[in-house]
Formats: C-alpha cells, sequence, structure tokens
C-alpha cells in the first residue's frame, strides 16, 4: 500500500496543496477576506482525523476478532495520528477565528465538542497504559476506541449542527456551497483532504512499523 508511489502522490499532492493554498487566488468575502486560505489546511486536518479513527476502530473491532497483535498495533498508532491531526485542526482553527471572530476560543459548540473528542480519546490512551497485561490492555482498549468513535462522530458532525453556531453548515449559519459560489477553493480543498489524509496514514504506517519491531523485539 504504501509504495513508492503512494509517496509520490502524496509529497505532489501537499507541495500543490501549500503553493497553491498560499498563493492561488481566493474569493474576496466578507470578515474572511485572505484568512479563507486556511479552509485548506484547517478542515482537512478534520477530515484526515475523521478518517484515522474510523480506521482505527475498524482495526480494534479486527482485534477483537482475531487478537492479532498487528491489528492491535494499528488501531493505536492510527488513533496517535488521528489525535496528532485533531489537535492541528484545533489549532488552526483558534488562529482563524481570532482574525474572524475576534478572540481564540468563543464557546463555540463545535469548539467545545472537539475539545470533548479529544479528551475522549486521551483517556483510551490512558486506559491502555494503566494495565500490566498487554493482552488485557489491548481487549479493553479496543472496546473503548469503538465507543469513542460511536461517540466522536455525533459529537463533531450532529450535535453542533442542531443549534447556533458561528462555523459554516450549523444552524442559522450557511455551508461550504453557499459562501464558494466560484467553486475556486474546491480546485485546492478537495486534494489538500486527499493529500493530508494520505500523509497520515503515511505517518501511522511508520509508526506501526516501528511499535511491531518494538514489540518482536521484547518477545526476543
Amino acid at each position: 500500500m504504501f509504495n513508492l508511489f503512494y509517496k509520490a502522490v502524496t509529497i505532489l499532492l501537499l507541495c500543490f496543496v501549500v503553493m497553491a493554498g498560499l498563493l492561488y487566488e481566493v474569493p474576496r468575502l466578507n470578515i474572511l477576506n485572505e484568512t479563507i486560505r486556511n479552509l485548506h489546511f484547517h478542515v482537512p486536518m478534520w477530515f484526515g482525523m475523521l478518517f484515522m479513527l474510523l480506521a482505527s476502530m475498524i482495526f480494534s473491532v479486527r482485534y477483537l476478532r482475531t487478537q492479532r497483535v498487528t491489528d492491535d498495533l494499528w488501531a493505536r498508532e492510527l488513533a496517535h495520528v488521528g489525535l496528532f491531526f485533531g489537535v492541528i485542526g484545533l489549532l488552526t482553527g483558534m488562529w482563524w477565528a481570532q482574525f474572524t471572530w475576534g478572540k481564540f476560543w468563543s464557546g463555540d459548540p463545535k469548539q467545545n465538542a472537539s475539545a470533548v473528542a479529544m479528551l475522549i480519546y486521551l483517556a483510551y490512551f490512558l486506559l491502555r497504559s494503566s494495565f500490566n497485561d498487554p493482552q488485557k490492555s489491548a481487549r479493553i482498549s479496543a472496546v473503548f476506541n469503538i465507543f469513542a468513535f460511536a461517540t466522536y462522530v455525533p459529537l463533531i458532525y450532529v450535535l453542533p449542527r442542531l443549534t447556533n453556531s458561528l462555523h459554516p453548515g450549523a444552524s442559522g449559519n450557511p455551508g461550504f456551497n453557499a459562501y464558494d459560489l466560484d467553486s475556486q477553493l474546491r480546485y485546492v480543498f478537495y486534494p489538500a483532504v486527499l493529500g493530508w489524509s494520505m500523509l497520515g496514514f503515511w505517518i501511522a504506517h511508520l509508526r506501526q512499523r516501528l511499535a511491531h519491531a518494538a514489540h518482536r523485539l521484547q518477545l526476543l
């Protein structure tokens, strides 16, 4: 999966996203102005987090069925990178909010839900480290990971849309299609989602290989 072609495509996509995201002509929108370029960095981080946490949950399900250490390592490392992307998404969102909403943290429902979701995944790693028995730790954390993802989706993508929010797409606020009338942003936004997500899986793959090598050394 992570062959030379995959890596080359990832690098080319990200080079395009960074250059076009900073230099490409963007719509002159009220309040947002040049800060709308952050769309190519902030939002794809949340998509990347979603994809990696979904994959982590799938590997947790596989581990409960197969009891293979490799599946547990994949689940753990995907969650690690997913949480890292979530932190970057939160920080870039706070930076954007400072320029458009007037302060870094305004108590917006989506901001609060994002913080709660990341605390849940921090609890996942605390749970993993609280057991001396590796197999017991893997089984219990796998179950927790499944319920964590089931909580993450409504927290991030459902509940904030049911209340008034400063974020696009929520009640009383237009969505992406409404303020991207000329579709200029789409030419960079979609490659950004793909490129950042591919980078996340690449990093998770490297971490999984290192973790697997450390596990084999421990057995020896």
